[in-house]
């Protein structure tokens, strides 16, 4: 038979593969499930984990090359010209969650958004603008929670300084650090605001000393971060802080090129019922005007409407401005660069050589050959738990899913996303979740009426959260109705048989010296002749003196009435060990 050879070009979805081998796409699925993968048809496969599917099937007539692709893009990062202008700080607020940050950007740009914030704290990325001193300054509200650390690292990558917020009355936290963290790795200007001072208990040289442990030291302490004791709350020092913020700017000389192409960072993206893709942007160079091409990450568009982030409409946006616009094909990731282009040609050739490069890339929803072959010794062990996500935005569904994937399993669960995406739970989510358990997680999201019943009626479950945190638990306490009951033996005690006086077949009564520790009724033992066990039994009963006792302890002598399932030869001088058995439920 004449041999088939097959180009693979990084990776192949299943329906390639199947189709490139002459197989069905449910033959390959099947082998692959044998395996321990639960597989779409769009799931991708490196090159690696093709060769071993090939093998596992036998096809002998059937040679995989990887194909050598070699793609060039064009370098946008460009070198600021003499003609670069000076630009507004683009700053992002971050710190503990409950220590304030929302409430300083209320409070700075008089608006109210706290208490809308589902569970009290903040789920998106928001961009706002302010004027002080005749002068502009763009701030990112970022997150607080722990499992928004995926969005919260972009926050700090968009910024050129970074406002940290510290409680005066709770000091420094473990998100308190991790902003630090991201502040010092994005290269950000770090600035303190110490918040809360009006409260009681509020100790702002102990909150300084906790973050000079923390690698900031103080200007007035002889280092050189700018901390600002304020009060979000009663406005106290807010100029201050915002003097800081453009003094600290003014060092930095923040300039862009305004006569170039456009180009920014992807700050938020949903969808919008009759706006379809809506996409926060923040323009880092050049203008960018409504009726031009850009091109972010896979995707593409023409700006068709442009808001700023009052929601009033807006021609264009100048560098460190974010706006809202709408046009994009498909939804761009946050994070995303974007790119002015001339025309829908040149924007449409950018997103697919994009797109190949992402490809490559082997994107992390690719099966690799080390997760075929860790899937493969572990799938008679672990249990499979199936999930599909949709939130209201593409950040907050990717903290969803990297929050998941970080839950220490164990080994014994495995997390298997079935599908994810933006917008409220439709028809499709629904069939999607028929047949294997498959719970849908909604995050921000509606679930209309007739969904509902048609997830009823179809035995799904749909369960729905304002809040990250919440989802997080309850996805983690299913998992745990997953794992197995867990078997605890405690020691208890030793005694040495000093006399037999009555051997039956399933019980016996025996004398002897307690050696360690102690025994009571309805303990476990296990009868030892040097290093054999003989078998195990339950104490029924414990006499002191021929007095029935509630125990004996090391030192004491006695007698034991015993139960067993099997009648069992007892000589002098053989042991007793005795044990509590207890059955507990895993937890993650």
């Amino acid at each position: 038979m004449e041999e088939k050879t097959i180009q693979i070009a990084g990776s192949i979805t299943v329906d390639e593969l199947a189709k490139a081998l002459g197989l069905s796409v449910t033959m390959l699925v099947g082998e692959l499930f044998k395996n321990g993968i639960v597989a779409t048809i769009n799931q991708r496969l490196d090159f690696e984990t093709a060769s071993i599917i090939v093998e596992e099937l036998g096809l002998k007539n059937v040679k995989l090359v990887k194909k050598n692709t070699t793609i060039r893009t064009s370098n946008t990062h460009r070198e600021l010209s003499e003609r670069a202008l000076p630009r507004p700080p683009v700053v992002a607020v971050m710190g503990h969650v409950d220590h304030g940050k929302t409430t300083l950007l209320d409070t700075l740009l008089g608006k109210k958004t706290a208490e809308r914030e589902a569970g009290g704290i903040t789920q998106h990325i928001s961009a706002y603008q302010l004027e002080h001193d005749k002068r502009w300054i763009t701030f990112l509200d970022t997150p607080g929670h722990e499992a928004f650390a995926t969005i919260r690292q972009h926050g700090a990558m968009l910024t050129d300084i970074v406002v940290i917020v510290v409680a005066a009355d709770d000091g420094v936290k473990p998100q308190t650090v991790e902003a630090i963290k991201f502040a010092q790795s994005a290269n950000a200007k770090i600035i303190v605001a110490i918040n809360k001072i009006d409260r009681e208990g509020a100790d702002v040289q102990r909150t300084m000393a906790d973050l000079s442990q923390n690698g900031l030291q103080p200007e007035e302490w002889g280092g050189d971060i700018v901390m600002v004791p304020v009060s979000a709350k009663i406005g106290t020092n807010l100029d201050k802080l915002l003097d800081m913020i453009l003094l600290t700017a003014d060092i930095e000389e923040l300039k862009a090129d305004v006569l170039v192409p456009a180009e920014g960072l992807v700050i938020e993206s949903h969808m919008e019922v009759g706006r379809g893709s809506v996409v926060n942007l923040l323009v880092t160079s050049g203008e960018l005007k409504v009726g031009e091409f850009i091109v972010a990450g896979s995707t593409y568009g023409k700006v068709r409407t442009m808001l700023d982030f009052r929601g009033k409409p807006k021609g264009k946006a100048t560098p460190s401005v974010p706006v809202t616009i709408t046009g994009f094909k498909e939804l761009p990731n946050f994070g995303d660069k974007f790119v002015e282009v001339k025309d829908e040609k040149t924007a449409r050739k950018m997103s697919l050589i994009n797109m190949q490069t992402e490809i490559d890339k082997a994107v992390s929803a690719n099966v690799t050959s080390s997760d075929l072959l860790r899937m493969m010794n572990t799938a008679d062990n672990s249990k499979t738990f199936n999930v599909i996500i949709k939130g209201d935005v593409l950040g907050s569904v990717t903290s969803v899913v990297d929050s998941l994937k970080m839950i220490d399993t164990k080994d014994e669960i495995t997390i298997n996303i079935v599908s994810t995406g933006v917008g409220d739970i439709s028809e499709n989510d629904v069939y999607m979740a028929v047949g294997d358990r498959t719970i849908i997680y909604g995050f921000n999201v509606s679930v209309p009426i007739n969904i509902a019943k048609m997830a009823i009626r179809d035995g799904v479950e749909i369960r729905n959260f304002k809040v990250i945190y919440e989802l997080l638990d309850d996805a983690k306490a299913e998992m745990e109705k997953m794992l197995d009951v867990e078997v605890i033996e405690e020691e208890m005690g030793e005694m040495k048989i000093k006399g037999v006086f009555r051997t039956e077949k399933t019980a016996m009564i025996v004398g002897g010296e307690m050696l360690t520790g102690v025994v009571r009724p309805g303990m476990l033992a296990r009868i030892w002749r040097k290093e054999e066990c003989l078998g195990e039994l339950e104490v029924t009963s414990v006499q002191k003196e021929k007095i029935d006792a509630q125990e004996l302890v090391a030192g004491e002598t006695g007698g034991l009435a015993l139960k067993t399932e099997r009648k069992i030869t007892v000589e002098l001088m053989d042991r007793l060990k005795f044990f509590v058995r207890e059955q507990k439920k895993k937890k993650l």
